[in-house]
């Protein structure tokens, strides 16, 4: 896309408000909007913002950013007005001097690409994202109860969310997503939606977007969409699946008769890093209530060629089809361009250093004991944020892939959060030691 195509389209399509998006260094979308007449001024990346308003950006002394539009980001947004309509750039964050912002979070994204690129690498990654619907009162307000009680691939009557999923993937593919499988999944209200893999850049955008496209048409249909990763107790919770492939030379390095010695390598690298990783992949304190067993979301550094039960799995494939790694720990909290970067950085350490792929597990690992697992070598997931945090500001990785201020903001806010949680008096504590004690 240029200029001159972005001015045509604007004005044959009836634009007239842009939203240039960015999303904030815990993956949260922000917007300057603009109307077309300062269109030309944006195209010029003279677009200007505050960015010490924006919790970890900059001080109040440097407060002064610029917004440079990605130009082939531009969508129009299917559920405005069709008259007068509303489209978006995603945009990258600058300084004054024309340099990138450390902490904008496509920004590190975009390096751990250049890095991949300079091994000669490019990443593939195809999400698969779950999310739940529950009910709003007549003012809008959400309602602690599912939409539905439904089941595993259940269709309607019984999955009442039928239509607003069916909406949600119609929306998306007016935007240009390729959706692979849309589903009812196993918890009452919970839903999944997968959509074709692209470039990691790509992807991360759609992720981001993606989020907004779901809140926003539940909303539509009187609904209210979370991708809170454990909402409901007793329940599975959601994840944020990646599905990745590393091309060279437009070639899957990981397709083979067996699993190719860069897939072993990269598999290894994403078990090694994946505690350092946790304070991005898993960011909220809900993050770990999901990682409970016997609820289908992984709780121990492993990996399988299909076993479900595992944090990474290579999926079975037919007729000779591509492979593909699948990471199954990342949650909907997560900020996609910094999970895709981590990501992406894991299994490049683990090719640049050659790694051995330690032994798959190819039974139930929840019905394995403790014992069996420590004579395994199997090590748990973090079972909290403060650990993840901890685990983080110890890590190198983490270091080289966000930079020493960029961590230590990112890492500053996590660490409020979890304060903030632990003065909390939950209800679980009032059931338990009002009376008791």
């Amino acid at each position: 896309m240029t200029k001159q195509d972005i001015l045509r389209l604007v004005d044959e399509e009836d634009v007239r408000f842009v939203r240039l998006q960015f999303t904030d260094i815990l993956g949260n979308m922000r917007n300057l909007a603009i109307t077309t007449s300062a269109l030309e001024d944006a195209l010029s990346n003279r677009c200007m913002f505050d960015g010490s308003s924006i919790e970890g950006f900059v001080s109040v002394e440097e407060s002064d950013l610029y917004l440079h539009p990605d130009l082939d980001s531009f969508a129009i947004f299917p559920w405005r007005p069709h008259q007068g309509k509303v489209a978006r750039f995603i945009c990258d964050v600058y300084k004054p001097d024309g340099t990138r912002l450390e902490s904008d979070p496509r920004y590190v994204l975009q390096k751990v690409i250049k890095e991949a690129e300079d091994m000669g690498y490019t990443l593939e990654v195809g999400p698969k994202c779950e999310f739940f619907l529950f009910n709003t009162d007549e003012r809008g307000a959400v309602m602690l109860s599912p939409h539905d009680n439904a089941g595993f691939l259940d269709l309607a009557p019984l999955d009442n969310g039928e239509n607003c999923r069916r909406d949600i993937c119609l929306t998306l593919e007016e935007m240009g997503y390729k959706i692979e499988t849309s589903q009812h999944e196993k918890a009452p209200g919970q839903h999944a939606i997968a959509f074709r893999h692209g470039d990691a850049l790509t992807t991360a955008d759609r992720l981001v977007t993606f989020r907004t496209v779901v809140k926003t048409i539940a909303k539509r249909n009187g609904l209210h969409a979370t991708f809170m990763p454990k909402p409901i107790e007793g329940q599975n919770g959601s994840g944020m699946h990646l599905k990745m492939a590393l091309m060279k030379d437009e070639k899957n390095v990981f397709a083979g008769e067996t699993l190719t010695e860069t897939a072993k390598q990269f598999i290894e690298g994403l078990l090694k890093h994946t505690p350092d990783m946790a304070c991005l992949t898993n960011p909220t304190v809900n993050s770990y209530k999901r990682f409970i067993p016997g609820y289908q979301a992984p709780c121990f550094i492993s990996w399988s060629e299909n076993n479900r039960s595992l944090l990474v799995r290579v999926p079975s494939v037919r007729d000779g089809g591509a492979k593909h790694i699948e990471l199954r720990s990342p949650d909907g909290t997560a900020n996609p361009y910094l999970t895709i970067a981590a990501c992406l950085k894991a299994g490049l350490e683990g090719i640049k250093n050659k790694e051995k792929l330690r032994s798959g597990v190819d039974v139930n690992i929840y019905r394995l004991s403790e014992r069996d697992r420590d004579a395994l070598g199997i090590k748990s997931l973090p079972i909290s944020l403060n650990e993840a945090v901890s685990l983080g500001k110890q890590s190198e990785f983490i270091t080289g892939l966000l930079g020493e201020r960029f961590k230590e903001s990112y890492l500053a806010e996590k660490e409020k959060e979890y304060d903030a949680y632990r003065k909390t008096i939950n209800q679980w504590e009032i059931n338990n030691y009002l009376t008791q004690y």
